[in-house]
Protein backbone atom coordinates (compact mmCIF):
# COMPACT_ATOMS: atom_id res chain seq x y z
CA UNK A 1 0.00 0.00 0.00
CA UNK A 2 0.98 3.49 -0.71
CA UNK A 3 2.15 5.57 2.33
CA UNK A 4 -0.03 8.20 3.49
CA UNK A 5 0.65 10.93 6.44
CA UNK A 6 -1.89 11.47 8.96
CA UNK A 7 -3.67 15.32 7.82
CA UNK A 8 -7.37 16.27 8.29
CA UNK A 9 -7.44 16.33 3.53
CA UNK A 10 -5.99 12.73 3.81
CA UNK A 11 -8.82 10.84 6.08
CA UNK A 12 -10.91 9.91 3.65
CA UNK A 13 -8.02 7.68 1.65
CA UNK A 14 -6.81 6.30 5.42
CA UNK A 15 -11.12 5.37 5.95
CA UNK A 16 -10.57 1.97 4.71
CA UNK A 17 -7.82 1.21 6.58
CA UNK A 18 -8.41 2.84 10.35
CA UNK A 19 -11.32 4.17 11.91
CA UNK A 20 -11.26 7.81 11.34
CA UNK A 21 -13.39 10.69 13.00
CA UNK A 22 -17.23 10.15 11.77
CA UNK A 23 -17.79 14.15 13.13
CA UNK A 24 -16.99 16.67 11.01
CA UNK A 25 -14.46 18.51 12.46
CA UNK A 26 -14.80 21.56 10.62
CA UNK A 27 -18.22 22.07 12.93
CA UNK A 28 -16.64 21.37 16.03
CA UNK A 29 -16.63 24.55 18.50
CA UNK A 30 -13.90 24.26 21.01
CA UNK A 31 -15.37 25.18 24.37
CA UNK A 32 -12.34 23.49 26.36
CA UNK A 33 -9.04 25.11 25.90
CA UNK A 34 -6.52 21.88 27.82
CA UNK A 35 -2.91 23.48 28.69
CA UNK A 36 -0.35 20.32 28.54
CA UNK A 37 -1.35 18.18 25.80
CA UNK A 38 0.93 15.19 26.34
CA UNK A 39 -0.06 11.56 26.17
CA UNK A 40 -2.30 11.20 28.96
CA UNK A 41 -4.08 14.09 27.44
CA UNK A 42 -4.85 12.45 24.49
CA UNK A 43 -5.25 8.97 25.85
CA UNK A 44 -7.69 10.12 28.30
CA UNK A 45 -9.72 13.49 28.15
CA UNK A 46 -9.67 13.87 24.33
CA UNK A 47 -10.15 10.21 23.90
CA UNK A 48 -13.34 10.01 26.00
CA UNK A 49 -14.87 14.00 23.97
CA UNK A 50 -13.64 11.96 20.82
CA UNK A 51 -16.40 9.20 21.92
CA UNK A 52 -18.83 11.58 22.82
CA UNK A 53 -18.88 13.53 19.32
CA UNK A 54 -19.27 9.95 17.58
CA UNK A 55 -21.86 8.65 19.31
CA UNK A 56 -23.94 11.30 20.18
CA UNK A 57 -22.57 14.48 17.90
CA UNK A 58 -21.85 16.91 20.37
CA UNK A 59 -20.15 19.42 18.52
CA UNK A 60 -19.49 22.21 21.08
CA UNK A 61 -17.14 20.27 23.03
CA UNK A 62 -13.78 20.37 21.09
CA UNK A 63 -10.98 20.87 22.29
CA UNK A 64 -7.87 23.66 21.58
CA UNK A 65 -4.95 22.49 22.61
CA UNK A 66 -2.08 25.18 24.26
CA UNK A 67 1.96 24.91 25.10
CA UNK A 68 2.76 26.75 27.28
CA UNK A 69 6.66 25.62 27.15
CA UNK A 70 9.32 25.89 24.66
CA UNK A 71 9.41 21.94 25.60
CA UNK A 72 5.98 22.03 23.45
CA UNK A 73 7.22 23.04 20.31
CA UNK A 74 7.70 19.37 19.03
CA UNK A 75 3.51 18.34 19.53
CA UNK A 76 2.65 22.18 17.82
CA UNK A 77 5.22 21.17 14.66
CA UNK A 78 3.35 17.77 14.52
CA UNK A 79 0.02 18.90 15.12
CA UNK A 80 0.09 21.82 12.83
CA UNK A 81 1.25 19.01 10.03
CA UNK A 82 -1.12 17.13 11.24
CA UNK A 83 -4.55 19.22 11.61
CA UNK A 84 -4.15 17.79 15.47
CA UNK A 85 -5.06 14.35 14.54
CA UNK A 86 -3.58 11.45 16.10
CA UNK A 87 -3.43 7.67 16.52
CA UNK A 88 -4.80 6.40 19.45
CA UNK A 89 -3.27 2.40 20.26
CA UNK A 90 -5.18 0.78 23.13
CA UNK A 91 -2.82 -2.76 23.79
CA UNK A 92 -4.70 -5.17 25.52
CA UNK A 93 -2.61 -7.73 27.80
CA UNK A 94 -3.65 -10.46 25.38
CA UNK A 95 -1.77 -9.08 22.36
CA UNK A 96 -4.64 -7.59 20.94
CA UNK A 97 -4.06 -3.93 19.32
CA UNK A 98 -6.72 -1.42 18.86
CA UNK A 99 -6.16 1.88 16.86
CA UNK A 100 -8.24 4.65 16.08
CA UNK A 101 -7.28 8.23 14.76
CA UNK A 102 -8.70 10.64 17.18
CA UNK A 103 -10.04 14.02 16.26
CA UNK A 104 -11.32 15.87 19.54
CA UNK A 105 -8.47 18.32 19.26
CA UNK A 106 -9.51 20.89 16.87
CA UNK A 107 -6.79 23.50 16.99
CA UNK A 108 -3.61 23.55 19.22
CA UNK A 109 -1.78 27.14 19.91
CA UNK A 110 2.31 27.35 20.63
CA UNK A 111 1.91 30.10 23.26
CA UNK A 112 5.77 30.74 22.55
CA UNK A 113 5.39 32.29 19.65
CA UNK A 114 1.26 33.74 19.90
CA UNK A 115 0.76 34.79 23.53
CA UNK A 116 -1.63 37.20 22.21
CA UNK A 117 -3.73 33.99 20.70
CA UNK A 118 -3.48 32.54 23.27
CA UNK A 119 -5.04 35.45 25.73
CA UNK A 120 -8.12 35.70 23.11
CA UNK A 121 -9.04 32.09 22.94
CA UNK A 122 -8.77 32.31 26.74
CA UNK A 123 -11.15 35.32 26.81
CA UNK A 124 -13.33 34.13 24.09
CA UNK A 125 -16.89 33.70 25.42
CA UNK A 126 -16.85 30.43 23.62
CA UNK A 127 -14.41 28.82 26.27
CA UNK A 128 -16.06 27.40 28.84
CA UNK A 129 -13.66 24.96 30.38
CA UNK A 130 -9.88 25.49 30.62
CA UNK A 131 -8.25 21.62 31.57
CA UNK A 132 -4.84 21.00 32.87
CA UNK A 133 -2.43 18.34 32.90
CA UNK A 134 0.51 20.27 34.11
CA UNK A 135 2.24 17.72 35.96
CA UNK A 136 2.55 18.02 39.82
CA UNK A 137 5.64 20.30 39.92
CA UNK A 138 3.10 22.59 37.21
CA UNK A 139 1.10 23.98 40.18
CA UNK A 140 4.46 26.01 41.69
CA UNK A 141 3.56 24.55 45.30
CA UNK A 142 6.20 24.09 48.23
CA UNK A 143 5.81 20.70 48.69
CA UNK A 144 6.06 20.59 52.21
CA UNK A 145 3.74 23.79 53.00
CA UNK A 146 1.59 23.50 50.23
CA UNK A 147 1.60 27.29 49.94
CA UNK A 148 2.42 28.41 46.60
CA UNK A 149 5.87 29.13 45.82
CA UNK A 150 6.75 33.13 45.21
CA UNK A 151 10.11 32.80 44.54
CA UNK A 152 9.97 31.38 41.67
CA UNK A 153 11.65 33.56 38.69
CA UNK A 154 9.13 33.05 36.45
CA UNK A 155 6.28 34.17 38.70
CA UNK A 156 8.71 37.14 39.80
CA UNK A 157 8.97 38.25 36.16
CA UNK A 158 4.88 37.96 36.03
CA UNK A 159 4.44 39.81 39.10
CA UNK A 160 6.41 42.70 37.53
CA UNK A 161 5.34 42.31 33.97
CA UNK A 162 1.48 41.23 34.45
CA UNK A 163 1.23 42.01 30.62
CA UNK A 164 3.76 39.37 29.44
CA UNK A 165 2.26 36.24 31.08
CA UNK A 166 5.05 33.14 30.64
CA UNK A 167 2.97 30.44 33.33
CA UNK A 168 -0.26 28.86 33.24
CA UNK A 169 -0.99 31.38 36.28
CA UNK A 170 -0.08 34.64 34.44
CA UNK A 171 -2.23 33.33 31.41
CA UNK A 172 -5.40 32.41 33.23
CA UNK A 173 -5.20 35.44 35.18
CA UNK A 174 -4.84 37.51 32.48
CA UNK A 175 -7.43 35.92 31.02
CA UNK A 176 -9.97 36.42 33.48
CA UNK A 177 -8.97 40.02 34.13
CA UNK A 178 -10.44 40.48 30.61
CA UNK A 179 -13.47 38.82 30.50
CA UNK A 180 -14.55 40.17 34.24
CA UNK A 181 -14.11 43.75 31.93
CA UNK A 182 -16.61 42.43 29.11
CA UNK A 183 -18.75 41.03 31.96
CA UNK A 184 -18.45 37.30 30.37
CA UNK A 185 -18.59 34.54 33.58
CA UNK A 186 -15.53 32.65 34.37
CA UNK A 187 -14.94 29.43 32.71
CA UNK A 188 -14.02 26.29 34.92
CA UNK A 189 -10.69 25.57 35.39
CA UNK A 190 -10.32 21.54 35.87
CA UNK A 191 -7.18 20.05 36.67
CA UNK A 192 -6.52 16.57 35.68
CA UNK A 193 -3.22 15.79 37.09
CA UNK A 194 -2.39 13.24 39.79
CA UNK A 195 -2.97 15.63 42.94
CA UNK A 196 -4.96 14.70 45.78
CA UNK A 197 -7.91 17.09 46.12
CA UNK A 198 -6.82 18.59 42.69
CA UNK A 199 -9.35 21.00 42.29
CA UNK A 200 -8.49 22.52 45.70
CA UNK A 201 -4.88 22.72 45.49
CA UNK A 202 -5.65 24.44 41.73
CA UNK A 203 -8.07 26.62 43.63
CA UNK A 204 -4.99 27.56 46.38
CA UNK A 205 -2.49 28.14 43.63
CA UNK A 206 -4.26 30.25 41.54
CA UNK A 207 -5.88 32.47 43.89
CA UNK A 208 -2.77 33.28 45.76
CA UNK A 209 -1.18 33.97 42.51
CA UNK A 210 -4.26 36.35 41.38
CA UNK A 211 -4.25 37.59 45.20
CA UNK A 212 -0.42 39.01 44.36
CA UNK A 213 -0.72 40.65 40.74
CA UNK A 214 -4.22 41.58 40.58
CA UNK A 215 -6.11 41.96 44.32
CA UNK A 216 -9.31 43.36 42.86
CA UNK A 217 -9.70 40.50 40.59
CA UNK A 218 -8.88 37.76 42.71
CA UNK A 219 -12.46 38.72 45.06
CA UNK A 220 -14.41 38.03 41.84
CA UNK A 221 -12.34 34.87 41.00
CA UNK A 222 -12.85 33.75 44.63
CA UNK A 223 -16.47 34.20 44.28
CA UNK A 224 -17.21 33.13 40.83
CA UNK A 225 -14.50 30.30 39.13
CA UNK A 226 -14.75 26.91 39.98
CA UNK A 227 -12.46 24.28 40.52
CA UNK A 228 -14.04 20.18 40.28
CA UNK A 229 -11.87 17.86 41.89
CA UNK A 230 -10.89 14.76 39.30
CA UNK A 231 -9.52 11.79 39.77
CA UNK A 232 -8.26 10.19 36.54
CA UNK A 233 -6.89 6.75 35.60
CA UNK A 234 -5.42 5.19 32.32
CA UNK A 235 -1.45 3.87 32.12
CA UNK A 236 -0.11 5.92 29.15
CA UNK A 237 3.98 4.71 28.74
CA UNK A 238 5.77 7.30 26.54
CA UNK A 239 5.17 6.93 22.73
CA UNK A 240 8.26 5.09 20.93
CA UNK A 241 9.81 4.75 17.30
CA UNK A 242 8.73 1.13 17.54
CA UNK A 243 4.71 2.87 17.90
CA UNK A 244 5.44 5.16 14.85
CA UNK A 245 6.47 2.28 12.88
CA UNK A 246 3.80 -0.25 13.85
CA UNK A 247 1.28 2.32 12.12
CA UNK A 248 3.48 2.46 9.05
CA UNK A 249 3.88 -1.41 8.75
CA UNK A 250 0.03 -2.21 9.45
CA UNK A 251 -1.83 0.62 7.80
CA UNK A 252 0.92 2.37 5.61
CA UNK A 253 -0.06 5.37 7.69
CA UNK A 254 2.52 8.59 9.00
CA UNK A 255 1.62 9.16 12.11
CA UNK A 256 4.84 11.32 13.42
CA UNK A 257 3.48 11.28 17.16
CA UNK A 258 1.01 8.90 18.51
CA UNK A 259 -0.11 7.63 22.01
CA UNK A 260 -0.15 4.17 23.40
CA UNK A 261 -2.04 3.15 26.43
CA UNK A 262 -3.82 0.13 28.27
CA UNK A 263 -7.96 -0.46 27.61
CA UNK A 264 -8.65 0.56 31.21
CA UNK A 265 -9.53 4.04 31.66
CA UNK A 266 -11.57 5.83 34.51
CA UNK A 267 -12.40 9.35 35.39
CA UNK A 268 -14.24 10.39 38.27
CA UNK A 269 -15.34 14.24 38.51
CA UNK A 270 -16.93 16.77 41.10
CA UNK A 271 -19.69 17.81 39.31
CA UNK A 272 -19.29 21.89 39.74
CA UNK A 273 -18.97 23.92 36.52
CA UNK A 274 -20.06 27.44 36.09
CA UNK A 275 -20.43 27.40 32.44
CA UNK A 276 -21.51 24.08 31.86
CA UNK A 277 -20.02 21.05 30.97
CA UNK A 278 -20.00 18.09 28.30
CA UNK A 279 -22.58 15.23 29.30
CA UNK A 280 -19.69 12.45 29.63
CA UNK A 281 -21.78 10.85 32.21
CA UNK A 282 -23.42 8.73 29.05
CA UNK A 283 -19.86 7.47 28.09
CA UNK A 284 -19.37 6.09 32.22
CA UNK A 285 -17.75 9.29 33.51
CA UNK A 286 -18.75 9.49 37.13
CA UNK A 287 -19.78 12.68 38.40
CA UNK A 288 -19.89 12.61 42.26
CA UNK A 289 -20.45 15.34 45.18
CA UNK A 290 -17.10 14.12 46.53
CA UNK A 291 -14.04 12.73 44.58
CA UNK A 292 -11.94 12.43 47.41
CA UNK A 293 -11.86 8.35 48.70
CA UNK A 294 -11.97 7.70 45.09
CA UNK A 295 -8.63 10.04 44.60
CA UNK A 296 -6.86 8.88 47.44
CA UNK A 297 -7.14 4.89 46.84
CA UNK A 298 -6.07 5.57 43.02
CA UNK A 299 -2.96 8.10 44.04
CA UNK A 300 -1.88 5.51 47.30
CA UNK A 301 -2.44 2.41 45.61
CA UNK A 302 -1.64 2.90 41.59
CA UNK A 303 0.47 5.78 41.76
CA UNK A 304 2.48 4.89 44.49
CA UNK A 305 2.65 1.41 43.80
CA UNK A 306 4.28 2.76 40.27
CA UNK A 307 6.66 4.74 42.20
CA UNK A 308 7.58 1.51 44.62
CA UNK A 309 8.26 -0.43 41.58
CA UNK A 310 10.38 2.25 39.22
CA UNK A 311 12.81 3.45 41.92
CA UNK A 312 13.81 0.16 43.10
CA UNK A 313 13.09 -1.42 39.16
CA UNK A 314 15.61 1.18 38.13
CA UNK A 315 18.30 0.50 40.32
CA UNK A 316 18.31 -3.17 39.84
CA UNK A 317 18.06 -2.31 35.95
CA UNK A 318 14.24 -3.06 35.43
CA UNK A 319 13.48 -1.11 32.22
CA UNK A 320 9.54 -1.07 32.80
CA UNK A 321 7.43 -1.79 34.98
CA UNK A 322 6.06 -5.06 33.27
CA UNK A 323 9.72 -6.32 33.45
CA UNK A 324 9.63 -5.71 37.45
CA UNK A 325 5.90 -7.27 37.67
CA UNK A 326 7.92 -10.28 36.10
CA UNK A 327 10.28 -10.48 38.84
CA UNK A 328 8.40 -12.46 42.03
CA UNK A 329 10.33 -10.49 44.64
CA UNK A 330 9.26 -6.82 43.13
CA UNK A 331 5.62 -7.85 42.61
CA UNK A 332 5.46 -9.31 46.06
CA UNK A 333 7.20 -6.36 47.56
CA UNK A 334 4.67 -3.74 45.96
CA UNK A 335 1.89 -5.97 47.04
CA UNK A 336 2.93 -6.18 50.34
CA UNK A 337 3.40 -2.20 50.84
CA UNK A 338 -0.53 -2.39 49.10
CA UNK A 339 -1.36 -4.36 51.79
CA UNK A 340 0.36 -3.53 54.95
CA UNK A 341 1.02 0.30 54.70
CA UNK A 342 -1.11 1.90 52.09
CA UNK A 343 -4.45 -0.04 52.59
CA UNK A 344 -5.38 0.90 56.35
CA UNK A 345 -5.36 4.58 55.73
CA UNK A 346 -8.08 4.22 53.01
CA UNK A 347 -11.96 4.75 53.97
CA UNK A 348 -14.45 2.55 53.01
CA UNK A 349 -15.68 2.99 49.74
CA UNK A 350 -19.54 1.89 48.33
CA UNK A 351 -19.16 0.10 45.22
CA UNK A 352 -15.05 -0.99 45.48
CA UNK A 353 -13.48 -3.88 46.38
CA UNK A 354 -10.09 -3.18 47.47
CA UNK A 355 -8.41 -6.98 47.44
CA UNK A 356 -10.49 -6.91 43.42
CA UNK A 357 -8.81 -3.15 42.98
CA UNK A 358 -5.20 -4.37 44.22
CA UNK A 359 -5.40 -7.32 42.00
CA UNK A 360 -7.03 -5.34 39.10
CA UNK A 361 -3.32 -3.05 39.49
CA UNK A 362 -1.31 -6.25 39.46
CA UNK A 363 -2.71 -7.06 36.30
CA UNK A 364 -2.58 -3.62 34.95
CA UNK A 365 0.87 -3.41 35.72
CA UNK A 366 1.80 -6.77 34.37
CA UNK A 367 0.49 -5.81 31.07
CA UNK A 368 3.10 -6.63 28.59
CA UNK A 369 2.42 -4.74 25.70
CA UNK A 370 2.30 -1.66 28.01
CA UNK A 371 6.09 -1.55 28.82
CA UNK A 372 5.88 1.65 30.74
CA UNK A 373 9.57 2.80 31.07
CA UNK A 374 10.92 2.96 34.50
CA UNK A 375 12.16 6.47 34.02
CA UNK A 376 8.83 7.79 33.16
CA UNK A 377 8.08 6.82 36.67
CA UNK A 378 11.04 8.23 38.62
CA UNK A 379 10.49 11.34 36.71
CA UNK A 380 9.77 14.34 39.00
CA UNK A 381 9.67 12.16 41.89
CA UNK A 382 10.73 15.18 44.10
CA UNK A 383 7.00 16.27 43.03
CA UNK A 384 5.41 12.87 43.33
CA UNK A 385 6.50 10.78 46.57
CA UNK A 386 5.26 14.04 48.55
CA UNK A 387 1.68 13.27 47.33
CA UNK A 388 2.19 9.51 46.62
CA UNK A 389 4.09 8.13 49.14
CA UNK A 390 4.82 10.45 52.12
CA UNK A 391 1.10 11.15 53.40
CA UNK A 392 0.81 7.08 53.42
CA UNK A 393 3.78 6.81 55.86
CA UNK A 394 2.36 9.96 58.19
CA UNK A 395 -0.84 8.25 58.51
CA UNK A 396 0.83 5.06 60.07
CA UNK A 397 3.67 7.06 61.75
CA UNK A 398 0.28 8.46 63.63
CA UNK A 399 -1.41 5.18 63.85
CA UNK A 400 1.15 3.29 64.74
CA UNK A 401 1.01 1.25 61.30
CA UNK A 402 3.96 0.39 59.35
CA UNK A 403 6.42 2.31 57.93
CA UNK A 404 9.02 -0.20 57.37
CA UNK A 405 8.15 -0.36 52.96
CA UNK A 406 8.32 3.68 52.74
CA UNK A 407 10.70 3.98 54.37
CA UNK A 408 12.95 1.78 52.31
CA UNK A 409 11.34 3.04 49.53
CA UNK A 410 12.92 6.90 50.79
CA UNK A 411 16.30 5.13 51.37
CA UNK A 412 16.24 3.70 47.45
CA UNK A 413 15.52 7.21 46.59
CA UNK A 414 18.15 8.67 48.10
CA UNK A 415 20.75 6.16 46.59
CA UNK A 416 19.29 6.89 43.00
CA UNK A 417 19.67 10.28 43.42
CA UNK A 418 23.15 10.17 44.70
CA UNK A 419 24.76 7.54 42.83
CA UNK A 420 22.60 7.75 39.72
CA UNK A 421 23.48 4.54 38.00
CA UNK A 422 22.03 1.19 38.13
CA UNK A 423 23.60 -1.92 40.13
CA UNK A 424 25.57 -2.37 36.78
CA UNK A 425 26.90 0.83 36.57
CA UNK A 426 25.07 1.95 33.81
CA UNK A 427 23.69 5.78 34.16
CA UNK A 428 19.77 6.32 35.20
CA UNK A 429 17.71 8.27 33.17
CA UNK A 430 16.75 10.85 35.77
CA UNK A 431 14.03 13.65 34.98
CA UNK A 432 13.18 15.99 37.89
CA UNK A 433 13.04 19.85 38.53
CA UNK A 434 15.24 19.19 41.98
CA UNK A 435 17.73 16.93 40.10
CA UNK A 436 20.70 18.50 41.12
CA UNK A 437 19.33 20.05 45.36
CA UNK A 438 18.28 15.64 45.17
CA UNK A 439 22.04 15.23 43.95
CA UNK A 440 23.84 17.24 46.88
CA UNK A 441 21.75 16.48 49.52
CA UNK A 442 21.76 12.88 48.93
CA UNK A 443 25.28 12.69 49.63
CA UNK A 444 25.46 9.67 52.08
CA UNK A 445 27.92 9.74 54.79
CA UNK A 446 27.92 7.56 58.04
CA UNK A 447 28.47 10.98 60.18
CA UNK A 448 25.13 12.43 58.82
CA UNK A 449 22.80 9.18 57.36
CA UNK A 450 19.84 11.45 57.08
CA UNK A 451 21.07 14.56 55.70
CA UNK A 452 18.94 13.25 52.29
CA UNK A 453 15.87 14.23 54.96
CA UNK A 454 16.90 17.74 55.44
CA UNK A 455 14.98 18.56 52.14
CA UNK A 456 12.27 20.53 53.81
CA UNK A 457 10.20 21.59 50.45
CA UNK A 458 10.21 18.02 50.05
CA UNK A 459 10.16 16.00 53.86
CA UNK A 460 8.97 18.86 56.12
CA UNK A 461 9.56 17.97 59.57
CA UNK A 462 9.64 14.19 58.79
CA UNK A 463 12.99 13.55 59.92
CA UNK A 464 12.39 14.71 63.21
CA UNK A 465 9.80 12.08 63.93
CA UNK A 466 12.72 9.07 65.86
CA UNK A 467 10.56 6.34 65.01
CA UNK A 468 10.98 7.19 61.24
CA UNK A 469 14.31 8.33 61.32
CA UNK A 470 15.68 5.25 63.52
CA UNK A 471 14.16 3.17 60.54
CA UNK A 472 15.03 4.79 57.40
CA UNK A 473 18.64 5.06 59.01
CA UNK A 474 19.14 1.61 58.88
CA UNK A 475 17.26 1.15 55.57
CA UNK A 476 19.82 3.69 54.04
CA UNK A 477 22.76 2.00 55.48
CA UNK A 478 22.15 -1.48 54.71
CA UNK A 479 21.14 -0.08 51.09
CA UNK A 480 25.26 1.56 50.86
CA UNK A 481 26.66 -1.49 52.31
CA UNK A 482 25.23 -3.92 50.16
CA UNK A 483 24.55 -2.40 46.94
CA UNK A 484 22.03 -4.71 46.02
CA UNK A 485 18.40 -3.21 46.14
CA UNK A 486 16.85 -6.98 45.16
CA UNK A 487 18.13 -8.93 48.03
CA UNK A 488 17.23 -6.31 50.33
CA UNK A 489 13.65 -6.68 49.28
CA UNK A 490 13.85 -10.69 49.45
CA UNK A 491 15.58 -10.33 53.07
CA UNK A 492 12.08 -8.11 54.03
CA UNK A 493 9.32 -10.16 52.84
CA UNK A 494 10.95 -13.29 54.54
CA UNK A 495 10.84 -11.08 57.36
Amino acid sequence: MERISLSQKNLEHLSSRIPIPSYDREKLSSSIVHIGVGGFHRSHQAYYLHQLLKQYQEMEWGICGVGLREGDRKIAEIFQQQDSLYTLIVQHPGGEIESEIIGSIKEFIFAPESPQKVLEKLAHPETKIVSLTITEGGYNFNAATGKFNFDNPEIQQELAYPDNPKTVFGYLTAALKMRHAQGIPPFTILSCDNIQHNGEVAREMFLSFAAKQEPDLASWMEEALCFPNTMVDRITPVTTEKDVQYLEKTYAMVDQWPVVCEPFIQWVVEDNFSMGRPPLEKLGVQFVKDVSPYEKMKIRLLNAGHSVLGITGALHGHPSINACMEDAVFSSFMRKFMDEEASPTLNVLDGVDLETYKDSLEGRFSNPNIKDKVSRICSESSAKLPKFLIPTLLDNLESGGSIEYASFILAAWCYYSDKQKDEEGKPLEIIDAMENELHLAAKYTEDDPSAFLGLSEIFGELGKNERFRSSYIVHIGKIYQKKDIRSLMHQMLQG
